[in-house]
């Protein structure tokens, strides 16, 4: 089993829809506007949120976004048939890791 983080488009970015905490956290993130630059916010995303999972970056043009309705972020889980598990509701709040636990139960054992 394997876990990562697919980085999406910004949610809040600076030259976009901000938002106050992001302000106040010194969270300050422009959009993006090439994969290059994407793949260097998601590196600092990664450092500042110490994030411990491999980070993959959703195309500029948001393909994966758009395919899974993945914004502004969720938790999902793909089997090994490439099929979706489980979709998770918009997070944090949407966040229920009991339910992924559950579904993450429910795929064929090896």
């Amino acid at each position: 089993m394997r876990f990562v983080v697919v980085y999406i488009r910004e949610a809040h970015p600076t030259d976009g829809w901000q938002v106050k905490q992001n302000e106040d956290e010194k969270i300050l993130i422009k959009d993006p506007k090439t994969d290059a630059e994407r793949i260097e916010v998601a590196k600092d995303f990664a450092k500042q949120f110490k994030v411990t999972i491999p980070v993959v970056i959703d195309t500029i043009d948001d393909k994966t976004e758009k395919a899974y309705a993945g914004w502004p972020d969720r938790m999902f889980l793909i089997g090994a048939d490439g099929k979706l598990k489980y979709k998770g509701a918009p997070g944090p709040r949407g966040f229920k890791v009991d339910e992924v636990r559950a579904a993450i139960k429910e795929l064929p054992k090896k």
